[in-house]
């Protein structure tokens, strides 16, 4: 009996064959490997990931040009949390957003989702990836900070690791959302103008009280903001705000159910 085109469209997408795959471990180690070249290959979003936050370290450190009151922090000390948080924003939201809505138009997650890898195994290495990114860039940053005199206090080290790690899942969560929904092109020009606004309005490199008027009190509740805040305080402080963090889960939250449910896979 033939099949008209409607009824082979109406059927279920079957899931993917798993037969003779190598483990699920296997499998993700080797597509966030992937991932993670992918980026520090491009050229383009080295630049952006790794050579804008380091060329802002150097700029905002070893030159007055831009006044900030660092209060009792040395001008290092109380910079580099701020490029760090800088530095998360760009892997963590511009350069995956972008990443995946080329890879949405060119069919490629639509087919890597039918693959063993899974639609769920694909997002995942996305994420692992997206931390291995940043992992190398903190590490840059930080030897960069350290010539420079950066003295960070050990005791602060895991607690903005908490911070990065929550300021991952809230940007991941939003370049996942405007990456399914927008076009690559439209998300190309809006992943950009996010990032400066949420730089500009966020107050990530310098704290939110020195912002005027009411621009303070939208600062900290914005993700970049909080993810500053949370990155400053662990490193300055030895505490992240209480507030930074309900902020972070708030925004992780809120886009990852906005993702989950409008994000299109072709």
């Amino acid at each position: 009996m033939s099949t008209t085109p409607q009824d082979a469209a109406a059927r279920p997408v079957p899931a993917p064959s798993t037969a003779g795959a190598a483990s699920v471990g296997r499998r993700l180690v080797a597509q966030s490997t992937f991932e993670a070249r992918a980026i520090l290959r491009n050229g383009e979003q080295l630049m952006v990931t790794i050579l804008l936050p380091v060329m802002a370290l150097i700029g905002l450190t070893q030159t007055s040009i831009v006044e900030i009151d660092t209060g009792d922090a040395s001008r290092i000390d109380f910079m580099t949390p701020g490029v760090i948080a800088l530095a998360v924003m760009s892997a963590a939201f511009t350069s995956q957003s972008i990443a995946t809505a080329f890879d949405r138009r060119n069919g490629v997650l639509r087919l890597m989702a039918t693959t063993p890898l899974g639609r769920g195994g694909l997002l995942t290495s996305k994420i692992v990836g997206v931390l291995a990114v940043e992992a190398v860039q903190i590490a840059v940053i930080s030897v960069v900070a350290v010539v420079l005199g950066w003295r960070p206090d050990p005791a602060g080290i895991p607690l903005a690791l908490v911070a990065v790690l929550l300021g991952t899942a809230a940007f991941t969560s939003l370049a996942l959302l405007l990456a399914g929904t927008l076009r690559a092109e439209g998300v190309l020009a809006v992943a950009n103008i996010v990032l400066v606004l949420l730089v500009v309005l966020g107050a990530v490199l310098t704290s939110a009280d020195q912002l005027p008027g009411a621009l303070r009190h939208v600062a900290l509740i914005l993700p970049s903001g909080a993810l500053g805040e949370a990155v400053r305080g662990a490193f300055l402080d030895g505490s992240i705000p209480a507030f930074s963090i309900v902020v972070l889960f708030g925004w992780t939250a809120a886009l990852g159910w906005g993702a989950g449910k409008l994000f299109r896979w072709s």
